[in-house]
């Protein structure tokens, strides 16, 4: 699924069957970085800001939690996508 339509439908409060890769690439289409995976969590950061995020491979699908802790990152940030 593109960026942008995944974060209109994040946004809609639709956390549920969301695949991880879609995820990871809305991510980085925000300007996150991935440092490094250990396991299933893939740990990510923001160059120009503080912004760590932390998203764990469930079985190919994100963990609705992990969805929400980005969406409040690209609210408190103002990020917006690249």
């Amino acid at each position: 699924m593109r960026p942008r339509k995944l974060l209109q439908r994040l946004r809609d409060g639709h956390l549920q069957d969301v695949r991880f890769k879609d995820v990871l690439r809305l991510a980085e289409a925000m300007g996150f970085e991935l440092t490094r995976v250990s396991g299933s969590h893939y740990l990510l950061t923001h160059p120009q800001h503080e912004a760590q995020l932390n998203l764990q491979d469930a079985r190919g699908e994100a963990k609705p939690y992990q969805m929400r802790q980005l969406l409040a990152l690209a609210d408190e940030y103002d990020l917006k996508l690249e």
